[in-house]
């Protein structure tokens, strides 16, 4: 269980790290790279993927993201969202030509502020990844004061 929830620290760290460079340089995703040989192209970026997801925020229940996806000949795609362990949490198909979507994850787990998601759309024989790290630190105060 210990080594589990180092692994998820140490990737939300990288996620958190990654989100904080895209948000830094926008325009640095589309440098991106291209791999696969079976079915799927995957793409972690390039301009061809026009796929952008976003951390809204949290509340005691739920992470939210913001998915956008520009699909410009209305093809059919799915958009998978895969948790820590590889669990698929979220899946849907689509068609939409201006996508764009608040998607809540539900908190869960023993680790429930620190979460790896993996986002995944389908188009075709494209397979394009997002991958986030979210590290969440809980801190309270406490004062006394002597009356």
């Amino acid at each position: 269980m210990k080594s589990a929830v180092k692994n998820s620290m140490k990737t939300i760290a990288a996620a958190a790290t990654a989100l904080l460079l895209l948000a830094v340089s926008p325009a640095s995703s589309f440098a991106g790279t291209s791999t696969g040989t079976g079915k799927h192209k995957t793409s972690h970026s390039g301009p061809e993927t026009a796929v952008n997801v976003q951390y809204i925020g949290a509340d005691d229940k739920m992470f939210e993201f913001k998915v956008e996806f520009e699909n410009p000949t209305a093809e059919k795609f799915n958009l998978t969202i895969r948790n820590d362990e590889g669990d698929v949490v979220y899946s849907k198909n689509y068609r939409d030509v201006h996508f764009a979507r608040n998607i809540k994850l539900m908190k869960e787990g023993n680790d429930m502020e620190n979460i790896r998601p993996t986002f995944a759309i389908s188009a075709g024989n494209r397979l394009i990844l997002r991958s986030f790290k979210i590290t969440s630190t809980v801190t309270s105060k406490v004062e006394v004061t002597k009356l």
